[in-house]
């Protein structure tokens, strides 16, 4: 049995190591090194672009559900990523190097992957095919997919947050701690005073920002809205978003600050840290100008700006079925980001999916999807239900469907601890049936 896979990115990568541990052997494809897209650097595998946090680990919460899940499911990403993790509270964060390196080196290391360092071009039916390129598959590959869907999709545009060095921010403004006092002090916070907060809101709505091409309007993934987007919908919605200071005390003044930015280990080393939420399309001058506003940061060192760059989806509810492959050509498969999943840990999870699916299909069988009490399978009854304003979607309790036990449930920790281990008996039943 022999498979396609293009894009060694989290969802590529999840869904060739499972099928190779089962026999299958794979043709591996990925551009890089050959091509970079406008956002990608490393000539590694599962590069991550934005954070470097894979989110909560919880099990009560929607993110660690689902990392409960994708273990169910077989994945090879998860160990990895909790071998490289850097201190992050109760999320699980990476050094984002080491990952991709050490993911790189599980896939080469597979003796039924085959790897082919070159761009993908074409899609031939006849064999399956799994398509894991991303949100960035361009050129005539993306001419493929759309002359297979009719066009059929969706221009989105997501950002990035920047990085600044440890050894460049002002120690004796920025104190340590997580919110709540929840676990270690892994986050390093900036406190903002009412007026420091105004200025910097007001300074952040007037930045210049960089143009954009091939567009006649932005169409921003609510789920990674640029900062300064978010701040002009009014003086007060960065405060209770990303900036909201709740959870915290500043040591200096023994009162929660009125607005404040967390920052966040980007290696294991401590050496560098992300502005957290902090995504942004400002040009750079203006990035550096503005986010040195913020107390802590008046001399900060940046090593990356933050840059906004174009994603691309299917319109999954339209050409995708439950199995992940398209509803007129059953042997194309997709998975990732580009299906709609959003988030790293949904598209490495995808990647499972599909690759349940597809070996389903290798045997003969078609797979129903997972339980819709999944995390999983709600993700999939998302992309696939009828939806006239699809946009792509991330791991959250609100898609999980309810029923009277669950609602009688007041306290909400209790209600998503239910709602948990339901999905989870479901899931374990589900990966048990191939």
């Amino acid at each position: 049995m022999t498979v396609t896979v293009y894009g060694a990115g989290l969802a590529g990568c999840e869904a060739a190591l499972w099928l190779a541990e089962r026999g299958v052997a794979v043709e591996l494809w990925e551009q890089k090194p050959v091509k970079f897209s406008p956002a990608h650097k490393s000539p590694d595998f599962a590069e991550l672009i934005c954070s470097n946090s894979l989110k909560a680990e919880r099990p009560d919460s929607a993110s660690g559900l689902l990392k409960c899940e994708m273990r169910l499911l077989g994945s090879h990403l998860l160990p990895i990523a909790e071998r490289v993790r850097v201190a992050a509270g109760g999320a699980l964060a990476v050094d984002r190097d080491a990952f991709a390196a050490a993911v790189t080196k599980a896939v080469e290391s597979s003796p039924n992957i085959t790897l082919h360092r070159a761009e993908a071009t074409k899609i031939d039916e006849r064999a399956p095919l799994l398509i894991a390129t991303g949100p960035l598959t361009e050129g005539a590959l993306a001419g493929a997919i759309a002359d297979l869907t009719g066009g059929e999709r969706l221009s989105f545009f997501d950002a990035v947050a920047p990085i600044v060095t440890a050894e460049s921010l002002d120690r004796t403004k920025v104190f340590a701690a997580s919110r709540y006092g929840r676990g270690a002090a892994d986050y390093l916070n900036c406190p903002f005073n009412k007026a420091e907060y105004e200025a910097f809101h007001a300074a952040l709505v007037a930045a210049e920002r960089a143009p954009l091409h091939d567009v006649d309007r932005l169409t921003v993934y609510e789920g990674c809205m640029p900062i300064e987007v978010m701040a002009a919908r009014g003086t007060d919605t960065i405060r209770f978003g990303p900036l909201r200071p709740v959870g915290l005390k500043d040591p200096a003044t023994g009162h929660r600050p009125w607005a404040n930015v967390q920052l966040r280990a980007e290696n294991r080393e401590g050496t560098l840290y992300n502005l957290v939420g902090f995504q942004t399309n400002l040009k750079w001058g203006e990035q550096q100008r503005v986010f040195r506003m913020i107390p802590g940061l008046a001399r900060a060192e940046f090593v990356r700006y933050g840059v906004l760059h174009r994603n691309t989806f299917l319109n999954s509810p339209a050409v995708l079925t439950p199995q992940l492959c398209l509803k007129e050509h059953p042997n194309v498969f997709f998975a990732g980001q580009i299906t709609g999943f959003e988030g790293y840990m949904e598209s490495a999870a995808c990647g499972l999916l599909a690759a349940r699916q597809l070996l389903a299909r290798l045997r003969g069988r078609t797979l129903p999807p997972p339980p819709p009490q999944t995390m999983c399978g709600a993700l999939v009854a998302y992309i696939t239900a009828p939806n006239r304003d699809f946009q792509p979607m991330g791991a959250n309790m609100g898609i999980l469907p309810r029923n009277e036990a669950v609602e009688a449930v007041r306290d909400k920790r209790e209600r998503y601890t239910l709602l948990s281990q339901t999905a989870q008996a479901a899931m374990r039943q589900w990966a048990a049936e191939i």
